[in-house]
């Protein structure tokens, strides 16, 4: 007769154990949790199939947090961002959350504030909480941390931005530099000028190389104003263009809280838009269609662009290899840009 463990002597309502099933089979504990574990070869046994019968005739439910342990998996990922204060990164985290929720996994999210150090310093912390990959939008042309990711061989994958051999989703921003000034090119515009954001940034540098492509294909000059991807940059970029003689009768802003800060400051200054002056953003965040004339812009599918993400990190764990997906960027036409002559 075999000895009783004391989780084979549960009070009444309390959780059946690996032991109870062990008991009720007749076999070890480590057998049972052989049986349970589909990544073992024994799981496909008829022993096996036999042995989870009977622990779903006695109730078990396998703990899935001690399994993750046992295999080092947390099911959790990492994402870290430059700012959540960015309403484009805050609605890109929010998709990506949802995304691991829909595929069973949690994400915990971190702040680079663009900033290479802090970059390094929060992935780090974030690899210290065993996340089992990272999802980045923080690339830079220099690679830093991601150079660091790479040759660690750690699981992660880039969105909206490019690294080297890095797995990355993100949207075609040279397609969607082109579509814009193609837009305005269309209006019958020929001095259009580009707010250009970040030269660390792939995705500034895509949307600058389609705004050329345009151009170059209708003969037509550069304007390019530097700027960051903050109101306050596309401000200081306004008050620029406002100097400029003859001035552009539109601009192309690398993103829409750029386009929001230009157009404070040309219209503080008595330009009129459209009518004077024709501007198109980037993202299409929700405060586009909402200003006093609605925003025309540049939509970015972030769901599909986030849900890519994920799956490209649960791929990058079990060894696929590091591929790139982009998605088509769609115009919005609004009020701020106007036929000319």
């Amino acid at each position: 007769m075999s000895e009783r463990t004391p989780e084979s002597t549960r009070e009444p309502g309390a959780r059946p154990t690996i032991s109870d099933v062990a008991l009720a089979a007749g076999v070890s504990k480590s057998t049972v949790s052989r049986a349970l574990n589909p990544e073992h070869r024994f799981f496909r046994s008829p022993s096996a199939a036999r042995i989870r019968e009977i622990a779903e005739g006695v109730g078990y439910e396998p703990n899935p947090v001690a399994a993750n342990l046992r295999r080092r998996q947390t099911n959790t990922f990492g994402v870290l961002v430059p700012r959540l204060t960015d309403t484009v990164m805050a609605m890109f985290y929010e998709e990506v959350a949802s995304a691991c929720t829909r595929r069973g996994y949690h994400a915990l999210v971190a702040t680079s504030h663009d900033e290479p150090e802090l970059e390094r310093e929060n992935g780090r912390m974030l690899l210290g909480r065993r996340v089992d990959g990272l999802i980045l939008t923080t690339a830079r042309t220099e690679g830093g941390f991601c150079q660091e990711l790479l040759e660690r061989a750690v699981p992660h994958v880039l969105a909206m931005r490019t690294f080297g051999d890095s797995a990355a989703a993100v949207g075609d921003d040279r397609l969607g530099g082109y579509l814009a000034t193609r837009h305005l090119l269309d209006l019958g515009h020929r001095r259009i000028a580009l707010v250009a954001g970040p030269a660390y940034a792939s995705s500034a540098l895509g949307r600058r190389a389609g705004y050329e492509d345009a151009l170059r294909e209708a003969g037509l000059p550069a304007f390019v104003l530097p700027s960051t991807f903050s109101m306050e940059s596309g401000e200081d970029a306004g008050r620029a263009l406002l100097a400029l003689d003859p001035r552009p009768t539109a601009v192309f802003a690398v993103n829409d809280n750029t386009a929001v800060g230009l157009l404070s400051a040309v219209q503080r200054a008595g330009v009129r838009v459209p009518d004077e002056l024709s501007v198109v953003g980037y993202n299409d965040i929700p405060l586009a269609a909402r200003l006093p004339v609605p925003l025309t812009t540049i939509r970015v599918p972030f769901t599909e662009i986030a849900g890519a993400a994920v799956d490209l990190l649960i791929d990058a764990g079990a060894g696929v290899p590091a591929t790139t997906r982009r998605f088509a960027p769609t115009l919005i036409p609004r009020g701020t840009t106007l036929r000319v002559g």
